[in-house]
């Protein structure tokens, strides 16, 4: 019978679910369980099965995979998917000897992790919080300072309009929870929170995931699928690091936001739209405009009142308070009951710069409960002068000069790039690699961007990617941008 429901047609409302689990009773209980809580549930034995049923139809909307399965574990489903259906969000089951390895999967691109055995009400909220949007309490954004507390002020305010939203801030500062923030406190908030990082995604891939594709649009589209939009119709879509867009792909993105519809590739029709678009960038926007990089009625299209969260080393308040949410929330995932942050620990909290900001809070929390299995988290535990630790930012970071050039017009023979900091974190043979790669490319193009990233077989936008992830482990790349 329930295998009979699970085959039932879905309404337009019920997000659809792939679940991928060896074990025949606990697929079932788990499929059982969505089913109840109104998704549409796919079911797979293994996670071959599970590719060759997104071969066939991918308008799927989360994976939940278990990790140790034979053939392709949930790690090896987890990059292929990362690689091949991006736009699809995938969270991971694991037994609690393996949590280390999923959170090395969160840091690959799982938006979640669950560690067996849990209650059928985490599976259920869980989900909720990443495709309804409906977060719980304890995942609103922590607003201890003063600052905080009038940035959710305006946030509510704004949540009750229907104007289009634009959040800034740095790297790793919250965002992506802000913009949830302000979608549960509107009137959309029993409709899908739809999520998607522009940066994340290649150029060629973009339009098609956020506009959707008929069968046969380009090579591979075996099968229609609905974008980003569709996905989030009624309720409210997402754009994380829109500066990121490229220029072309802005122009039609400003059309669909005017004309509240949108066209598939390779559609003939249009279907009308009623979302409510949230962009978020870690850039100075203006600073974009001027230098044409994003388009200036786009900018002003959706910066009809601007959010920003300051960096986390200047809202100090913040700081212990959202330690322990998020500590609450791992210990919770991991089953390790209570929990408690001792006041060695809260100090050097406290006293830490935290140039990765909350995403850096959140991988200290999860590696503290790692290390120490008891119930107090002492100041050690944290391991924030560890060699796998974030170097603190140079206070002041290098300006970039093209290296001197010869009559000839190629760099002078004793020019070299600059040393970058001397930190172990920054001791990683690969990212020092590219680093140099970079800066070395960037001299012999006497600073050209566009002529680097010709140069090295990438976009101009691929290349200020990873400039900014270089710039987010610590490599003096500021006066690179």
């Amino acid at each position: 019978m329930a295998q009979a429901a699970r085959q039932m047609a879905s309404t337009p409302s019920q997000p659809r679910v792939l679940v991928v689990e060896d074990d025949a009773a606990l697929r079932e209980a788990l499929c059982d369980t969505l089913q109840l809580a109104n998704y549409e549930v796919w079911e797979a034995d293994s996670g071959e099965q599970a590719l060759a049923r997104l071969s066939e139809d991918s308008d799927c909307h989360m994976i939940v995979s278990d990790v140790n399965m034979p053939g392709i574990s949930g790690q090896q489903l987890l990059q292929t998917v990362r690689q091949q259906y991006p736009q699809i969000p995938m969270m991971l089951i694991t037994a609690y000897a393996s949590v280390s390895q999923s959170v090395d999967a969160i840091k690959q691109g799982a938006v979640d992790y669950l560690v067996k055995p849990f209650e059928p009400k985490l599976l259920v909220e869980t989900l909720a919080r990443h495709l309804d949007g409906s977060g719980q309490a304890g995942d609103e954004p922590v607003a201890s300072a003063p600052s905080s507390q009038r940035l959710l002020q305006l946030a509510q305010r704004v949540a009750q309009s229907e104007s289009t939203v634009l959040i800034l801030g740095e790297s790793g500062t919250g965002k992506e929870v802000l913009a949830r923030y302000i979608h549960t406190h509107s009137p959309r908030h029993r409709r899908p929170f739809v999520a998607i990082n522009c940066a994340a995604i290649p150029e060629n891939m973009l339009e098609a995931v956020l506009f959707g594709h008929e069968k046969g649009a380009y090579t591979g589209a075996h099968s229609s699928a609905p974008g980003k939009f569709e996905q989030a119709n009624g309720g409210t879509l997402l754009l994380d690091e829109i500066s990121e867009m490229d220029v072309a792909l802005q122009a039609k993105l400003l059309r669909v936001l005017q004309e509240r519809e949108v066209e598939r590739l390779g559609g003939r029709k249009t279907i009308a739209l009623d979302v409510r678009v949230i962009a978020t960038s870690n850039r100075d926007m203006r600073e974009q405009v001027a230098q044409g990089q994003f388009r200036e009625d786009l900018y002003y299209r959706l910066s009809v009142l601007p959010l920003q969260w300051l960096p986390l080393r200047e809202r100090t308040e913040d700081i212990v308070p959202m330690a322990e949410q998020l500590l609450a929330k791992h210990a919770q995932k991991q089953r390790r009951g209570w929990v408690k942050l001792a006041e060695s620990a809260r100090a050097a909290l406290a006293r830490h710069r935290w140039p990765g900001n909350v995403r850096e809070l959140d991988n200290v929390m999860q590696r503290a409960l790692i290390l120490q299995p008891g119930e107090l988290i002492q100041a050690e535990d944290l391991a924030l002068d560890a060699d796998f630790a974030y170097a603190e930012a140079p206070k002041e970071p290098e300006v970039f000069a093209p290296a001197p050039v010869s009559q000839a017009g190629a760099p002078a023979a004793n020019s070299a790039p600059p040393e970058p900091p001397t930190s172990p974190v920054l001791g990683n043979d690969l990212k020092r690699r590219e680093f140099e790669i970079i800066v070395n490319t960037l001299n012999s193009e006497r600073g050209s961007k566009k002529r680097t990233a010709e140069r090295l077989g990438i976009s101009p936008r691929t290349l200020r990617y990873k400039m900014a992830r270089l710039r987010d482990a610590g490599f003096p790349v500021d006066g690179l941008a």
